[in-house]
């Protein structure tokens, strides 16, 4: 069996670090099973507790996972061994990227006077100026803003609060389906994701407390834009999740809020419930540049000194060149103007679609955002024949834990004249998938 899988090594280091070269090299795939923990140390001449020290770091550390009897396998998304989405093949038009529309997004041009000479800025990491903007960006839509910060982009801010916050092991309450790369990262920091299903409200209140009831010690959500479902909160559904939240004063709750400007939809943040231990991230990639790895947090001040302590011993700060660049951005007219012309597009062409496909009798989702979830039988199938008719569009599976099949469609650059043309083929081949699995 060792042979089988190249796994060397006399010690817990070396074991560990030749599944993981396997892996990051491609003998290993996501699902394949290491021998059990006896037999690996048998044919490796060690002590069984070498072999579960080494498997127990390549858990910790996202590589595998153990399954009770299934035993210990390969993580589906390897921490090692990133997952990417498939090369869109060529002449097909792309709508599985998430991506917003090029058409949309401002020029990105660099301040005219850089930082001069060599400094730090650990004990001033941010620009008061752009402060002040986050203050007002954030706080007019109910969020308080006491205590803000900055990070390397939202995943890197929910990476952040997570680490500070949690250990290996223990189980954070994610969307299902979700954000894939939020999914990766949980399991990348050796974190378990517990399912929570979603609607076109969001969270579900009850799956929710099952969640926490299961032992949940962190909350990851989406207020609107949700994706890929595309759901936003309503005052109703935030009201309850706060209801929920409130028997669980100890769990840190994150809203990211990775779309606000564009969703196309008010937001209703878990932040205005009272609730102890909380953060609410925005960032400005999806209508201000993919290139501008920034985000902004509102957080409770423990939860701030938590970010900002481990932020000061790693980066120290967000470059001042990139906060000068996002605060022109953020204060220049015609730019804000044309990030209002995104939104009321974006809303448009998600619409249409949606309704485009209600036409032919297909249920889809998509109430804020930039994406459509529409549930299918097979996703395979679905993908295999859109894109015999020129269509690309994104295999569910990394977007979900336990709920069902589907596809999610990007629909910034879909104009609406062609969502027509998208849902009649969608219909075609939901018909030919169902003919061939007998209805």
């Amino acid at each position: 069996m060792a042979a089988q899988y190249s796994i060397e090594g006399t010690t817990a280091k070396g074991i560990a670090a030749s599944v993981e070269r396997a892996v990051a090299d491609g003998g290993l795939g996501p699902g394949d099973a290491l021998p059990p923990v006896r037999r690996l140390a048998d044919d490796l001449g060690v002590s069984a507790g070498t072999v579960a020290t080494a498997y127990k770091e390549l858990r910790r550390r996202g590589v595998v996972v153990t399954r009770g009897r299934g035993g210990t396998v390969v993580a589906a998304a390897p921490a090692v061994a990133s997952r990417r989405p498939p090369k869109v093949p060529e002449g097909l038009r792309d709508l599985a990227g998430g991506h917003p529309d090029p058409a949309f997004l401002p020029d990105l041009v660099p301040p005219a006077r850089l930082s001069p000479g060599a400094r730090s800025h650990r004990s001033a990491p941010r620009l008061p100026e752009l402060e002040q903007a986050v203050r007002a960006w954030i706080g007019d839509e109910g969020v308080p803003v006491e205590h803000v910060t900055f990070a390397h982009g939202a995943l890197d801010c929910v990476a952040r609060l997570l680490s500070t916050e949690l250990r290996p092991g223990d189980a954070v309450a994610m969307e299902d389906p979700g954000y894939h790369h939020l999914l990766d990262l949980v399991q990348a920091l050796g974190l378990r994701s517990v399912a929570v299903a979603v609607d076109d409200e969001g969270m579900r209140p009850e799956a929710l407390g099952a969640a926490l009831r299961a032992g949940a010690r962190a909350v990851v959500s989406s207020p609107r834009a949700q994706n890929p479902y595309g759901g936003c909160f309503s005052a109703g559904r935030r009201d309850a999740l706060v209801d929920v939240l409130r028997d669980s004063p100890e769990v840190l709750v994150i809203e990211n809020d990775h779309a606000s400007d564009i969703s196309g939809a008010p937001l209703n943040s878990l932040t205005a419930g009272g609730l102890s231990r909380w953060a609410h991230v925005r960032t400005v990639t999806k209508y201000l540049g993919t290139d501008l790895r920034w985000a902004a947090a509102a957080c409770d001040p423990t939860t701030l000194a938590r970010h900002d302590g481990r932020l000061l011993l790693t980066s120290g700060w967000i470059s001042h060149l990139l906060q000068r660049t996002v605060l022109g951005l953020m204060t220049d007219r015609d730019t804000m103007a044309q990030v209002g012309r995104a939104r009321t597009a974006y809303g448009e062409r998600r619409a249409a679609l949606v309704a485009a496909l209600d036409s032919h009798g297909v249920d889809a989702h998509g109430v804020s955002g930039m994406n459509v979830w529409v549930p299918v039988r097979d996703e395979s199938a679905v993908v295999n024949g859109l894109r015999s008719r020129g269509w690309w569009v994104a295999a569910g599976a990394r977007f979900r834990i336990a709920s069902g099949p589907g596809v999610r469609i990007t629909t910034a650059e879909l104009e609406p004249t062609e969502a027509g043309r998208l849902a009649s083929d969608f219909a075609a081949v939901l018909g030919e998938s169902e003919a061939t699995y007998g209805g």
